[in-house]
C-alpha cells in the first residue's frame, strides 16, 4: 500500500475532493455551492504531491488549538490561534468507538459523522489506503458551537492523526497540501489555518489553491473571551448575510482589514480599536446577538485595545496588551485582563446573557503530535522532544 515519493493527485483523488466538500457540507448542514466546489477542487489539483515514511502507527495523539475568526473585518480571511486545547488519541480497535469528555459531551455526534472520523478518513484515503476500525478518545476544551473553531479543531486533529497513523507525510512549502486538505472540508481558510501552523494567519484562494501568510503577534497580547450559554449555528449565522455589498461597505472593510494587519504588524495596538470594525457580518449579526453591542463596548470602555465577534459568534473576544510574564507574579494593577472580563460579564447579564470568561492569549503553535506508538523518535541515536515531552 505504500505510495511513490513522486505520486500526484490522480483524476480519481480530484473525484473524491469533490466528494470529501460534499460529504463534509453535508455534515454541518450547509448548502452545497457548485463554484466552490470548482475552486476548491483546483486547490486541490495544484500539483502537490504525498509520500509515506512507510511507518504505519497503532496509536498517536494530536493537540490542536481554538481559532478566533474573522477579527472583524477580516470574514473568512483572518484567524487567530487561541491557547485553549483539543487533545485527541485515536488507537486500532476491533470496531469504531468514539469517548468524547469535557466541551460538547453528549452533544457532538459519537458516529463516523464525526468531523474528527471525517478528518481521519480524508487522511487515509489521500494516502491510499482504507481507514481501519479506531478507537476515538477525545478531551474537549474547545467550547462547542461558540464561534472559537470546534468544528475547525475537529477536522484538522482527524487529519492529523490519519496522516500520523497512515504513516502518511505531505509538502508544506509551495503546496500547503494539509491546508488544502482541510479547506476542502471546511470551505474557508480562516479557522483551519491557524489551527494547523498556529499564531495569526491569513488566508486566500489564488484561483489555483489555497495560501496562507502568517501576521506578526504582538508581545503580550491577552484574549478575554466571554462565550454566552447559548450556542450559535454556522449556517444561521451566514443566513442573515446579504447577497450584495455596496462599494461603501466594501471599502470600509478593506481599509479596516489594512490597518489591522499593520497594527499587528507594527506593534501600533491604538489602531486595533478602529481596525477591527466591521460592515460586512457583524452589524447583520448584531440582530441574531443583541449582547454583541454591550459587551464589545463594554470591553472597549474597560481598557480593551479591541473586541468583535469571534467567528460566527455568538462569542466576543476582547485584546488587552498588558501582560508581562507570569499572571501570578505581575503585579494586578499592572494588567486590565481581569477589570474587561469583568465588564464584558456584567454588560451581557445586563441583557439577559449569561455566559463565561476565558482569559487566554494567542499561541504561535498549531496542530501537533503528542505522542505516537511506535514514536518517532529513533531511540538509538536521534530523540525528538516537543512541548510537553518526547514524541
Amino acid at each position: 500500500h505504500l505510495l511513490p515519493a513522486t505520486h500526484m493527485l490522480s483524476k480519481a483523488s480530484l473525484r473524491f475532493a469533490f466528494k470529501t466538500r460534499q460529504r463534509a457540507l453535508a455534515t454541518k448542514g450547509r448548502l452545497f455551492n457548485p463554484v466552490i466546489q470548482n475552486a476548491i477542487s483546483r486547490g486541490l489539483s495544484s500539483g502537490f504531491q504525498g509520500f509515506e515514511d512507510g511507518v504505519e502507527r497503532d496509536s498517536v495523539t494530536v493537540a490542536v488549538p481554538a481559532t478566533s475568526a474573522n477579527m472583524g473585518p477580516g470574514f473568512d480571511t483572518i484567524g487567530m490561534a487561541l491557547n485553549v486545547w483539543n487533545t485527541m488519541t485515536v488507537e486500532r480497535s476491533e470496531k469504531l468507538q468514539i469517548y468524547v469528555k469535557g466541551e460538547g459531551s453528549g452533544k457532538v455526534p459519537i458516529d463516523d459523522s464525526n468531523l474528527v472520523v471525517f478528518g481521519v478518513k480524508t487522511a487515509f484515503e489521500q494516502a491510499g489506503l482504507e481507514m481501519p476500525k479506531l478507537r476515538f478518545k477525545c478531551h474537549n476544551r474547545i467550547p462547542f458551537a461558540r464561534g472559537l473553531g470546534s468544528s475547525s479543531a475537529g477536522i484538522v486533529a482527524g487529519l492529523l492523526a490519519g496522516l500520523a497513523l497512515s504513516g502518511t507525510r505531505v509538502p508544506v512549502w509551495g503546496h500547503e497540501t494539509f491546508l488544502q486538505l482541510a479547506c476542502g472540508i471546511e470551505g474557508h481558510p480562516d479557522n483551519v489555518a491557524p489551527a494547523i501552523y498556529g499564531g495569526i494567519q491569513l488566508g486566500m484562494h489564488t484561483g489555483d489553491r489555497w495560501l496562507s501568510s502568517r501576521v506578526t503577534t504582538p508581545h503580550g497580547l491577552q484574549a478575554i473571551v466571554f462565550i454566552p450559554e447559548s450556542i450559535g449555528e454556522t449556517k444561521v449565522a451566514r443566513a442573515v448575510l446579504p447577497e450584495t455589498l455596496t462599494y461603501e461597505e466594501a471599502v470600509f472593510n478593506i481599509s479596516r482589514a489594512s490597518f489591522l494587519v499593520n497594527a499587528l504588524n507594527t506593534g501600533n495596538l491604538a489602531d486595533l480599536k478602529y481596525a477591527t470594525q466591521d460592515a460586512l457580518h457583524q452589524p447583520q449579526r448584531s440582530v441574531q446577538f443583541p449582547h454583541m453591542k454591550p459587551v464589545i463596548e463594554a470591553a472597549m470602555d474597560a481598557g480593551a485595545h479591541c473586541a468583535y465577534l469571534s467567528g460566527a459568534g455568538p462569542s466576543i473576544l476582547a485584546l488587552t496588551s498588558s501582560a508581562a510574564g507570569d499572571v501570578f507574579t505581575q503585579r494586578a494593577e499592572e494588567r486590565n485582563e481581569q477589570a474587561v472580563a469583568d465588564a464584558m460579564a456584567k454588560a451581557a447579564e445586563a441583557v439577559g446573557a449569561p455566559g463565561r470568561i476565558f482569559i487566554t492569549e494567542p499561541t504561535q503553535r498549531g496542530a501537533h503530535v503528542v505522542s505516537a506508538i511506535p514514536s518517532f523518535s529513533d531511540k538509538g541515536r536521534i530523540h525528538l522532544f516537543r512541548e510537553g515531552g518526547e514524541v
